[in-house]
C-alpha cells in the first residue's frame, strides 16, 4: 500500500516536472516588462493631455480649455494612470494626474475682483480713506519698475500685502472689501481606477494570475517532495 502511494507521488512529481520552472518564469518576466511598459505609455498620455491643459490655461481660451479638462478626465477615468508625485520632497505614487492648478485662471479672476475693488467708491468718511487708491499708490510704481502684468503673482501678492495692514475692525462699515477667489476653485486631481477594462489592464492581470500559478505549483511541489522524503524514511 505504502509503496503504491509513494509510486503515485512519484508520478505527480513528474507530471508537475514536465512544465519548466523557469519556463514560466521566462513567461511571467515579459509580462511584468509589457505591463510595465503600458503603464509607461498611459502615463505619458495623461502628462501630455495635462499638459494641453496647462497651455490652454495659459492662453486663457475658456472653450478650449474646458475642451481639453473633458479630455483629460475622460483619459484618467477609463485607463489606469500610475503617478509620482513629489509631496514637499517625498515621493508618493497615486492613480490619476495628482493635484494640479489653473493658475491663470485664478489671476485673470482675483486681478478682476482687485479691480473691480479699486473702482468702487469709499464713503469718504472712512478713517482709512481709499485703502485700494492707497494700495495702488505703493504697488503701481513697483509694477512698473519690475515689469509686473496686472494679473501676475507678485503684483496680486503686493495688492494683498497692502490691504491686510487695514484689519477688519479698523474699516469703516462702507468700506468695499475685495472677494478673492478660493485658490481651491481652481484645484483640479482626477483619481484612475487600479484596474480598468484597457490592454494594459488585461495584460496586468495575465500576469497577476500567472504569478499566482507559479505560486500555487510551488506549494504543491514543496508539499510532494516533503510528503515523498517522510514516506521514504518511514
Amino acid at each position: 500500500m505504502g509503496g503504491k502511494r509513494i509510486k503515485d507521488l512519484t508520478i505527480k512529481l513528474k507530471k508537475l516536472r514536465s512544465v519548466k520552472t523557469w519556463q514560466l518564469f521566462l513567461v511571467f518576466t515579459l509580462l511584468v516588462f509589457v505591463s510595465a511598459t503600458l503603464l509607461r505609455f498611459d502615463h505619458i498620455t495623461m502628462v501630455n493631455l495635462r499638459a494641453a491643459v496647462l497651455a490652454a490655461d495659459k492662453e486663457g481660451n475658456e472653450v478650449v480649455l474646458a475642451d481639453r479638462l473633458n479630455q483629460l478626465q475622460s483619459f484618467v477615468f477609463s485607463n489606469i494612470v500610475i503617478n509620482i508625485v513629489d509631496l514637499n520632497g517625498d515621493k508618493k505614487i497615486e492613480f490619476g494626474t495628482g493635484a494640479f492648478y489653473l493658475e491663470q485662471s485664478y489671476l485673470t479672476a482675483a486681478s478682476e475682483a482687485l479691480r473691480i475693488a479699486s473702482e468702487a467708491e469709499i464713503n469718504d468718511n472712512n478713517p482709512n480713506g481709499n485703502i485700494y487708491a492707497a494700495a495702488s499708490a505703493v504697488c503701481q510704481p513697483l509694477a512698473v519698475a519690475n515689469g509686473w502684468s496686472w494679473n501676475s503673482p507678485e503684483h496680486i501678492a503686493c495688492w494683498q500685502s497692502e490691504l491686510a495692514k487695514y484689519p477688519a475692525s479698523e474699516l469703516g462699515s462702507e468700506t468695499v472689501k475685495v472677494n478673492l477667489p478660493s485658490t481651491e476653485l481652481y484645484r483640479r486631481e482626477y483619481v484612475s481606477p487600479v484596474w480598468a477594462p484597457t490592454a494594459s489592464g488585461f495584460v496586468i492581470l495575465i500576469t497577476l494570475v500567472l504569478g499566482v500559478v507559479i505560486f500555487i505549483r510551488f506549494l504543491i511541489w514543496a508539499c510532494l517532495e516533503i510528503t515523498l522524503s517522510l514516506m521514504k524514511n518511514s
